[in-house]
């Protein structure tokens, strides 16, 4: 059994600031006897527009949060999922990546995911959202071993995308991570219901850490607001954790032989059949 603790944050234009919470939370979440903390969506920098996320991010070998919290997992010896960072794009200028990091206890690099699926979404007065325009999409899906159990890694708008989960857990996936800053009405509305399906889709844990409130002030060109409610769900589909609102860390113990029991219950990983039109 695995003591698992997600990291809420408020991530802004600041990094230096985001970065100082992030590694507060997970100081805090390690002394508490966590021995896995995953941390949100974009846990460096949420920017305010196109230019001010340029004018901050950096290379992936140069990024002082990724370096932050190698740091602190070596330090502390615990898994930590860096939930994703903001980087510049490999060898194509103008570009970023949004990717996942999975930490081994020993601070070194274990897998990395780029998200596959660019958010892209009308909310009316409460914004438009195309995250295309300055992000490079991933192409490859990626089960990885966590060191306790082997972890299908995904990132936030790929939630919606139920056939990705779906093989994941094929492909071996216990626990599905789903870092995220899901905007405060499509939270509303389905974060609870998407997360807990994924669960109970594919027999295997779920867990979101996520960014919580607004990121800007009245003065910045963005409102940008996230939902929060970092969620653990179990194989059957029961939130066994939610942050609610606020800045924190929640904790769940995660017992990996539900897994099993949850497919014997019900085997649909195993009833899949094809089918024509």
């Amino acid at each position: 059994m695995t003591r698992v603790a997600l990291v809420q944050t408020n991530a802004t234009g600041d990094a230096g600031r985001n970065l100082e919470r992030a590694c507060a939370l997970i100081e805090e979440a390690a002394e508490a006897g966590a021995g896995f903390v995953a941390t949100p969506e974009v846990t460096n920098l949420i920017a305010p527009g196109r230019e001010a996320l340029f004018a901050t991010i950096q290379n992936e070998a140069d990024d002082p949060c990724l370096a932050a919290i190698r740091d602190i997992a070596a330090r502390r010896e615990i898994g930590i999922l860096i939930g994703s960072l903001a980087l510049k794009a490999e060898g194509e200028e103008g570009r970023a990546v949004n990717r996942s990091f999975l930490i081994d206890r020993a601070g070194r690099i274990t897998a990395r995911y780029d998200k596959i699926h660019m958010f892209e979404a009308d909310l009316g007065d409460q914004g438009q959202f195309r995250e295309a325009a300055s992000y490079r999409a991933g192409d490859r899906a990626v089960v990885a071993d966590a060191g306790w159990a082997q972890m299908g890694l995904t990132i936030c708008y790929d939630l919606r995308f139920p056939a990705l989960y779906r093989a994941l857990a094929k492909a071996g996936a216990q626990v599905l991570t789903v870092p995220s800053a899901f905007t405060a009405p499509t939270g509303r509305a389905h974060w609870h219901t998407l997360l807990q399906a994924r669960a109970i889709e594919t027999g295997c844990f779920v867990i979101a850490p996520a960014q919580w409130g607004p990121h800007h002030g009245k003065d910045e060109t963005s409102l940008r607001e996230s939902y929060g409610h970092s969620l653990i769900i179990d194989p059957w589909g029961t939130i066994l954790a939610d942050a609610g609102e606020g800045e924190g860390i929640v904790h769940a113990n995660i017992d990996l032989t539900m897994i099993e029991k949850a497919r014997k219950r019900i085997p649909s990983l195993s009833n899949d059949r094809d089918w024509n039109f």
